[in-house]
């Protein structure tokens, strides 16, 4: 597959071969039982080495596999409080945002309404700037508390 006339050979141990024209540089690779694979074909001339291309291949998707084993997913976990809350089962949520947020992942506080308490939204603000100045250490708000019908969402992300 390589279609440069001259490529900069390197063997198997690492040793630099010198430039040296393609098919001669096959004939190396294929009395060693190996192939000769293009490195860095922008080079001028291509950079090319004898190795053994299977175990290349392996290597690679054995890399790619650890690097998504220590892959952290941030998830988005969701809390829903009314505006009339009791402090009790507050504390409780909180603690629930603060583990989540511990655990790096984002927190959707979804504040719900409903019959009358459209009519006091305001309790509702105040309640998610509660929950927003209790967790400022350790999250910052990345979707400010905003009505979405007939409930307010704000999203918090750990720091």
């Amino acid at each position: 597959m390589i279609t440069v006339p001259k490529v900069l050979v390197i063997a198997s141990d690492g040793e630099k071969l010198g430039v040296v024209d393609t098919d001669s540089a096959l004939a190396m690779a294929e009395e060693e039982g190996l192939d000769l694979v293009e490195v860095s074909p922008n080079a001028s001339p291509p950079v090319c080495k004898i190795l053994d291309y299977g175990k290349l291949k392996y290597q690679e998707q054995k890399k790619a596999s650890e690097a998504r084993k220590r892959q952290k997913t941030v998830d988005v976990k969701e809390i829903k409080m009314r505006p009339n809350i009791d402090t009790h089962d507050y504390q409780v949520k909180m603690r629930s945002v603060n583990k989540f947020l511990n655990d790096g992942d984002k927190v959707k506080v979804t504040m719900r309404f409903r019959g009358r308490e459209m009519a006091h939204q305001n309790l509702g603000m105040e309640l998610l700037h509660k929950v927003r100045d209790e967790t400022s250490e350790i999250a910052k708000v990345e979707a400010m508390p905003k009505l979405e019908g007939r409930q307010m969402v704000m999203v918090l992300g750990p720091r």
